[in-house]
C-alpha cells in the first residue's frame, strides 16, 4: 500500500514535482501576457460573465412552464451558486484590492471597478430572487397545498407541537452570545443563519442590550407538520425567534432580525511546505469556516443602527451588504423540495436507459471489445461504468485497476468495487484529488477508507490539480494483456451522473490504453513522459494541440471547402485561445460556441468576431459536456474531455482530452451538437453588449414567425423513454 504520509512525503512530492516543473517550462507565458489587446470590446469580464450565467439560472426560476417545485429548485441553485461565487471569486478580487493591486484584467477593469460592477448587478438579481420567491413561487405553492407559515398562523395543536419540539430538540443546543465590553463580537461561521436580538431590561433604569443567537446548522431548516392533506412547514429561525424569552429570562425582546456572513473559503495551500498534504488540507478546512468576512446579508427588518454595528464589527463596506426581502439562505429550501412528495409539482421522473451494445453483450468486457462505446449521460445509464469496476473486481483475469477520483460523492458503489478488488488480490491504485474545491472533506474520508482497505492511494501532484477522469482495467486474455479504458467529461459520481449531461468513452483501443497507462505512471511515480499517441494532456500539449487544430481550419478554409469549428464547454476564459478563435474568424471560419457558464469572448463584432456565435443552454440538467469538433478539407476531428478553455485547465491542472474516432460515434456526437444549435426553448444567444437573448425571442423578432419548439434536453429524454418502452416490450428468455 502506498502512503503519502510523514516526513518522507515532502521529499517524495519534491521529487515527483519534476513533471510540474517540466510542464511549467513547456507552457507559454501567462495567458494575460499573451493577450494581444485588452478592452471592453475584445473581452468580457469573467466575474460579470459568471453573474450573467447565474442570471440565466434565475430566469429558469421565473419560467412558468417549469413545475412549481422545480422553480423553487432553481431559486435554491441560484442562491447556492452565489454563495460559492462570493466565497471564492469575490474573495479573490477583494484580496487584490486589499493588497493594493491595480492591474487591469483583460477587459480593462481594475479590481475595485470589478467589485463595484459586481455589487451593482447583484443588487438587481437578489431583488428579483426575493420577488420570485415571496410574490410568485411561495404563493403558488400555497394554492397547491404547500404552506410556509409563521408561528402566529399555527393552529393550537401545531403550536403545541412546535413548543415541544423547541424545548426538546432546539433549546438544549442553542448558545446565546451577548455583545458588550466583556463579550466581544463572536466569530460566526460562514453561511450560518444568525438572529440579531435587541433586548430591554426590566430594571428601574431600562438598559438596551444586544445578543446574537446562531441557528444550529445541524438541525433541519424546516419543521414539517404531518397532516391528512397538504404540507405545512415553518422555518426553524421563526421558531427560535418566538421562544427567545426562554433564553433571555427577565428581559424584554425588543426586536429580532436575521443575518448571515460569508467568509473567504479559498484554501491557502502551499504544497512546497507540506510534510503531509492530507493533514495540511484538513488544517486549512478548519480555517475556512472562520476566514475573512466578505459579505453580509440581513433581513429587511434589520434596524439601521444594528446594521451599522454589524458592518463596523465585521469590517465591511456598504457594497458588501445586501438587504434581503424574505428568507435568507434560500439554498436551504432543497429540504422542503425533498420533503414534498407531489409528483405534479416536479419534473416527470426519468430512468436512464442502458446502452444497447452493453445490454446485448454477455459481459462488459465483450461489449467493449465489439467497438468503442459512447455513453451520453444522464439519458444513458452510468451503470456500465460501475459494472466495469464491479466485474473487474470479481474477474480472476483482471490484474490491476487504476482510477482518478475527483468528486465521488457520498455512498459510492465505485469505491466499494475498488475495495472488493483489493480483497480479491488485484493491484488497485486510486488517485484521490484532495484539492477538489468543496469536496475536500469527502475526498479525505474516501482516501482514508481506501488506504485502510489496502488500495494504493495517491493524493495528486504538487502544484497541479488532477482533474482528468480516467479509469484503466488491465486484463489477462488469450492474446495477451488488454487495457480497458473509460474516459469522461464528468466525475465518477453516481448521483450527479443522473443530473449532469456528460459523455464517456468505453474503449480497449491499444493506443489510448497505452497513453492512459503511461499517464498513471506520471501521476503516481517519477515518469516524465511528454509524448502521447492520442491523448491531449494538460499542461504539456493540450493548448498547443487545440491551437494546431484551429490553425488547420484556418489554412484549409476556402469558399469551396469552408472550415467549421464547433466547441461545447462550461467556460471560455483563456485570452490566448480566444485570440486564436478571433484569428480563425478573420480567415472566414465559421465558429459555433456552446458555453454554459462564463464566456469572455465577445461575439458578433464586425472585423473581430462576425462569424462567431455563442449559445448557452440552461435547463433541467446541468450541461457539463466538453466537445470539440474541427472540420476542414472534408474531414472532421472530434474530441471530448475534462478541460474547459480556462488558464487553470490548460496550464495548472492535469487534464485529458480524447479523440472520438469510430464513425458511428462521431455521428452521435455531431447530432448532439446539431440539436444544441437548434434548441430554441432553453438556449440563449450572447449579444455583443454582454447580454443574453432567448433564441425563441430572437426568431420572432427577426422573422415574425415562431419556429417549431426544439429543446435538446427534452428531445433526448423523449428518445430515451421511447427506447425504454421498446426494451420493456421484449419478452425475457
Amino acid at each position: 500500500m502506498t502512503h503519502r504520509k510523514g516526513k518522507g512525503n515532502l521529499a517524495l512530492l519534491r521529487s515527483r514535482s519534476s513533471f510540474a516543473v517540466q510542464a511549467v517550462e513547456k507552457a507559454p507565458a501567462s495567458p494575460r501576457a499573451r493577450a494581444k489587446t485588452t478592452g471592453p470590446a475584445r473581452f468580457f469580464n469573467r466575474e460579470l460573465s459568471w453573474l450573467r450565467f447565474n442570471q440565466r439560472v434565475l430566469e429558469e426560476a421565473a419560467d412558468p412552464n417549469h413545475p412549481l417545485l422545480e422553480r423553487l429548485k432553481f431559486l435554491s441553485i441560484f442562491s447556492s451558486n452565489l454563495d460559492e461565487f462570493y466565497m471564492i471569486r469575490v474573495a479573490g478580487v477583494k484580496e487584490q484590492v486589499n493588497a493594493g493591486i491595480n492591474l487591469r484584467s483583460p477587459e480593462g477593469f481594475t479590481p475595485t471597478e470589478q467589485l463595484r460592477k459586481i455589487s451593482q448587478l447583484l443588487n438587481t438579481l437578489i431583488e428579483e430572487q426575493s420577488r420570485l420567491l415571496t410574490k410568485e413561487v411561495l404563493p403558488a405553492l400555497r394554492r397547491e397545498g404547500v404552506r410556509l407559515v409563521t408561528y402566529r398562523q399555527l393552529k393550537a395543536a401545531q403550536r403545541k407541537y412546535v413548543d415541544d419540539y423547541f424545548r426538546e430538540k432546539i433549546f438544549p443546543i442553542l448558545t446565546p452570545l451577548a455583545i458588550d465590553p466583556a463579550h466581544p463580537f463572536p466569530k460566526l461561521r460562514s453561511l450560518n443563519l444568525n438572529l440579531w436580538v435587541e433586548l430591554e431590561s426590566e430594571d428601574p433604569v431600562p438598559e438596551r442590550r444586544v445578543a446574537v443567537v446562531p441557528v444550529p446548522a445541524l438541525l433541519p431548516r424546516f419543521i414539517r407538520f404531518e397532516e391528512d392533506e397538504g404540507y405545512t412547514f415553518i422555518l426553524i429561525e421563526k421558531v427560535i425567534a418566538e421562544h427567545l424569552d426562554m433564553l433571555f429570562q427577565h428581559l424584554t425582546i425588543a426586536r429580532v432580525s436575521s443575518f448571515r456572513v460569508t467568509r473567504n473559503a479559498d484554501l491557502d495551500i502551499s504544497e512546497a511546505e507540506a510534510d503531509d498534504l492530507l493533514k495540511l488540507i484538513e488544517r486549512e478546512l478548519r480555517k475556512r469556516r472562520l476566514g475573512t468576512v466578505i459579505r453580509l446579508e440581513v433581513s429587511d427588518d434589520m434596524p439601521a443602527d444594528g446594521l451599522g454595528y454589524l458592518r463596523e464589527a465585521l469590517g465591511l463596506e456598504r457594497p458588501d451588504v445586501y438587504r434581503v426581502s424574505g428568507p435568507l439562505g434560500v439554498e436551504g429550501f432543497f429540504q422542503l423540495i425533498g420533503d414534498c412528495d407531489l409528483r405534479h409539482l416536479k419534473d416527470e421522473p426519468f430512468t436512464p436507459v442502458l446502452d444497447p451494445q452493453v445490454a446485448s453483450a454477455k459481459d462488459i468486457f465483450e461489449a467493449i471489445r465489439k467497438g468503442d462505446i459512447i455513453l451520453h449521460h444522464p439519458y444513458e445509464s452510468f451503470a456500465p461504468v460501475v459494472e466495469l469496476l464491479e466485474e473487474a473486481a470479481r474477474d480472476p483475469k483482471v490484474l490491476a485497476i487504476k482510477q482518478t477520483l475527483y468528486r465521488t460523492g457520498g455512498r459510492s458503489n465505485i469505491v466499494a468495487a475498488l475495495k472488493e478488488a483489493v480483497e480479491r488480490g488485484k493491484q488497485v491504485t486510486a488517485l484521490v484529488e484532495l484539492k477538489a474545491r468543496f469536496d475536500e472533506e469527502t475526498n479525505i474520508t474516501w482516501a482514508r477508507e481506501l488506504e485502510r482497505a489496502g488500495v494504493n492511494v495517491v493524493y495528486g501532484m504538487m502544484g497541479l490539480k488532477t482533474h482528468s477522469k480516467l479509469l484503466l482495467v488491465i486484463r489477462q486474455e488469450d492474446d495477451g494483456l488488454r487495457h480497458y479504458v473509460h474516459l469522461s467529461t464528468g466525475n465518477y459520481n453516481e448521483r450527479t451522473a443522473k443530473i449532469y449531461t456528460d459523455v464517456g468513452l468505453l474503449t480497449c483501443d491499444p493506443d489510448l490504453g497505452a497513453d492512459v497507462l503511461e499517464l498513471f505512471n506520471v501521476l503516481t511515480g517519477y515518469s516524465r513522459q511528454n509524448q502521447w499517441r492520442k491523448l491531449f494532456v494538460a499542461p504539456l500539449n493540450m493548448r498547443q494541440n487545440f491551437q494546431q487544430r484551429i490553425d488547420r481550419c484556418i489554412e484549409a478554409h476556402s469558399p469551396e471547402q469552408p472550415s467549421h469549428i464547433q466547441l461545447v464547454m462550461n467556460s471560455l476564459v483563456d485570452p490566448e485561445m480566444i485570440e486564436h478563435l478571433y484569428r480563425a474568424n478573420a480567415a472566414g471560419v465559421r465558429i459555433d460556441l456552446i458555453v454554459r457558464g462564463i464566456c469572455c469572448l465577445v461575439p458578433g463584432v464586425l472585423g473581430q468576431s462576425e462569424h462567431i456565435t455563442v449559445r448557452s443552454i440552461v435547463g433541467r440538467f446541468l450541461e457539463h459536456t466538453r466537445l470539440f469538433v474541427f472540420s476542414y478539407a472534408g474531414q472532421h476531428e472530434l474530441y471530448a474531455g475534462s478541460a474547459d478553455w480556462m488558464p487553470r485547465n490548460l496550464d495548472r491542472r492535469i487534464e485529458t482530452v480524447f479523440p472520438i474516432e469510430r464513425p458511428q460515434l462521431q455521428d452521435e456526437v455531431r447530432e448532439i451538437i446539431r440539436l444544441m444549435l437548434t434548441d430554441n426553448v432553453k438556449a440563449r444567444v450572447l449579444q455583443p453588449d454582454g447580454t443574453w437573448q432567448k433564441v425563441s425571442t430572437a426568431a420572432r423578432e427577426g422573422t415574425g414567425k415562431r419556429e417549431p419548439s426544439v429543446s435538446v434536453q427534452e428531445y433526448f429524454l423523449a428518445k430515451a423513454r421511447k427506447r425504454q418502452k421498446l426494451v420493456n416490450t421484449i419478452p425475457n428468455d
